[in-house]
């Protein structure tokens, strides 16, 4: 006798367009719109910027405090790229201004996964296994990694303005949407898909993930999971440099702390996705988004705290998350 199949959990889907209807009665439409994409497209940079922690402790059970550091070295990439392509940046071509954006991120990548791959080869290699060492040397690691910056680049905010075409806004709906808005958006899915297929439809991700199971066996079938733990650390703090460049080039001002800042709310968007989810992590970053548009609109005071007090309310009702790995 066969046991009954297990209900598909869709409590967790439908947090988000529950969210979105929920802010419409509070505002104009055009002004929910404008938020939402708003909302939208910080999540997506948030996704980005965390995406690759998710990925780093779901696969590889470390827990990386020095991720921040890669964020900030790819905003300061970006800062120099785009400095060097600068007459592309200002070009009045949309062509033109998104292959100077395109250099920024893939430059940006290369150096935070080169950089990602000599720290896990000098630091995280040493302290596999240990959560407590884990945090204590990469909290060590983000501090240089901090002076390192400040060497390098200098100790004054950097500026780092967006190429002209996508300064702009079109109107849709009868709301004002930034066009940089949407390329996050864009890039955002795109990453985002990339992962999912990856990890689910392909050997690598076959492998990785059954290396996360039983080390033993995979490697007793011939394989290097060393090999491959390291390409996802490496893949990791690329994705850390992806992030950088969006939010560096989102806020148009870089300092050597634009890591660091994001780091709690990085952490706050992989607990209330489910930590290790990369589906999670997705879509609480999208929530975070959403959510911290919408009260910043109707109640700015509130707007601090209210990221806390999301994550509250969702491990009140789910303690594992939106989408804890072991359902996946």
């Amino acid at each position: 006798m066969t046991g009954a199949k297990a209900r598909p959990d869709w409590a967790p889907y439908l947090v988000l367009p529950v969210v979105a209807v929920l802010a419409l009665p509070a505002m104009a439409f055009p002004t929910w719109l404008t938020l939402t994409v708003a909302g939208a497209a910080m999540g997506m940079m948030l996704f980005l910027m965390a995406s690759g922690l998710t990925l780093i402790f779901g696969l590889m059970d470390v827990l990386n405090f020095a991720h921040g550091a890669f964020i900030t070295l790819g905003a300061y990439v970006a800062v120099s790229v785009l400095g060097r392509l600068a007459g592309l940046g200002a070009a009045d071509s949309v062509m033109l201004n998104l292959i100077a954006l395109a250099a920024a991120v893939l430059v940006a990548a290369c150096v935070s996964g080169a950089v990602g791959w000599a720290f896990e080869r000098v630091i995280i290699r040493r302290v596999y296994g240990s959560h407590l060492q884990q945090i204590l040397i990469t909290v060590g690691g983000l501090i240089v990694a901090q002076q390192l910056v400040i060497v390098l680049w200098g100790p004054q905010p950097l500026q780092i303005p967006k190429p002209a075409a996508l300064r702009g806004s079109f109107i849709a709906g009868g709301a004002a949407i930034e066009a940089y808005r949407m390329v996050a958006v864009a890039l955002g899915l795109l990453i985002f898909l990339a992962m999912h297929l990856v990890l689910n439809r392909t050997r690598i991700g076959l492998l990785v993930r059954a290396g996360v199971e039983n080390r033993e066996m995979v490697e007793a079938l011939g394989y290097r999971i060393r090999r491959l733990f390291v390409g996802v650390f490496v893949a990791g703090t690329a994705l850390a440099g992806i992030g950088g460049v969006m939010w560096g080039v989102y806020q148009e001002i870089v300092t050597p702390a634009i890591g660091d800042e994001m780091t709690i709310l990085i952490f706050i968007v992989i607990i209330i996705g489910g930590l290790g989810s990369v589906t999670g992590c997705f879509a609480s970053a999208i929530l975070v988004g959403l959510t911290a548009n919408y009260v910043g609109y109707l109640s700015p005071k509130l707007a601090l705290g209210c990221n806390i007090a999301l994550m509250v309310a969702v491990l009140l009702w789910r303690p594992r998350g939106l989408f804890p790995v072991a359902k996946q």
